[in-house]
């Protein structure tokens, strides 16, 4: 009776349950695993499957002769771009942006979401909400381009102010070196900081309302409240958040660092992800091209693995 009774009331059946409940459970909630067939055949078509490809980061490719390479080469593409200075250079790129980037835009939606939270009055909140995540909808493609008239040298607004108010003369931002970095990271913390702040508001929402109501009794200001519940009640969501910030360290936004790239800013704006591309389907050298993903790729793996390791030593919070 009362494993029937729990069953009833929408809960999972037990791991020891027998066949016959399992087979009740599946009837019940069928439409809930036909959902999950969609999401696992785009991960087994375009997560997994090319996995296989990496293999031609040992086998020379050769048009004509095979998707999969012709000779065996072993590490000889690896000991190419170790010894490419063009790699070390968009390896360097790589680094230097994506920590610029983590070291801005990890902190700021965590702090937007504590102070959003703070705000009283419900409608006000909600209307900042929403206009802070809608920049995630807008295309990068539309992003840039709205970049580009803002800072066009000719009609450009931010050289237009620059050149009334300060007298200063027009500057070609897009392509100047030095401008690059700020340029990347600002756009970033324009477009995903409300986004990304969801997920914090989320956890913030979820602390137990005793735990407020005890620093009230104990006297505790507004900013206490803060350093001492709310950020530690929501660590686990941000150690959990920069781990797989950390895991995509070498994975920036392709779309966005190409449509920024110009020969001028090439040598702060030449990533790996750019290199690969470039290398692979505009000189088509693809075995060269995939052992440079390859090694980007097992190096992710392993900030994944280190981060997940320190945090669970640190904090005792780690995703697996």
């Amino acid at each position: 009776m009362a494993d029937t009774s729990i069953r009833s009331n929408g809960a999972q059946p037990s791991v020891g349950a027998s066949p016959g409940s399992r087979s009740r459970h599946f009837r019940r909630y069928w439409q809930l695993y036909v959902m999950l067939v969609i999401p696992l055949v785009h991960f087994l078509l375009f997560k997994y499957a090319p996995l296989v490809g990496n293999i031609l980061a040992f086998r020379r490719f050769r048009p004509g002769m095979g998707p999969f390479g012709t000779d065996w080469v072993g590490f000889a593409y690896f000991e190419r771009f170790f010894g490419d200075p063009s790699f070390w250079r968009a390896f360097s790129n790589t680094l230097v942006l994506s920590f610029g980037n983590i070291l801005i835009n990890f902190p700021i939606p965590i702090i937007f979401a504590l102070l959003l939270y703070e705000v009283r009055n419900a409608r006000f909140r909600k209307f900042v909400q929403t206009i802070s995540y809608m920049p995630r909808f807008i295309s990068t493609v539309v992003v840039i381009a709205i970049l580009g008239e803002l800072l066009s040298p000719s009609s450009g607004l931010l050289n237009r102010i620059l050149e009334q108010v300060f007298g200063m003369e027009p500057i070609y931002f897009v392509n100047e070196p030095q401008y690059f970095r700020p340029i990347y990271i600002l756009t970033e913390t324009w477009q995903f900081t409300g986004w990304t702040a969801i997920i914090y508001l989320a956890a913030i929402t979820g602390i137990n309302r005793e735990m407020f109501e005890a620093a009230d009794i104990d006297g505790a200001n507004r900013f206490q409240k803060i350093i001492y519940v709310t950020i530690p009640s929501i660590m686990s969501t941000i150690m959990i958040m920069l781990i797989l910030n950390v895991g995509s360290l070498l994975s920036l936004g392709f779309e966005k660092v190409l449509l920024l790239y110009t020969p001028s800013n090439a040598m702060v704006s030449d990533i790996i992800d750019t290199l690969v591309y470039r290398t692979g389907l505009m000189n088509q050298n693809y075995s060269y091209a995939t052992a440079i993903g390859l090694f980007s790729g097992v190096i992710g793996v392993i900030l994944v693995s280190g981060t997940n390791w320190l945090s669970k030593k640190v904090s005792g919070e780690s995703i697996y």
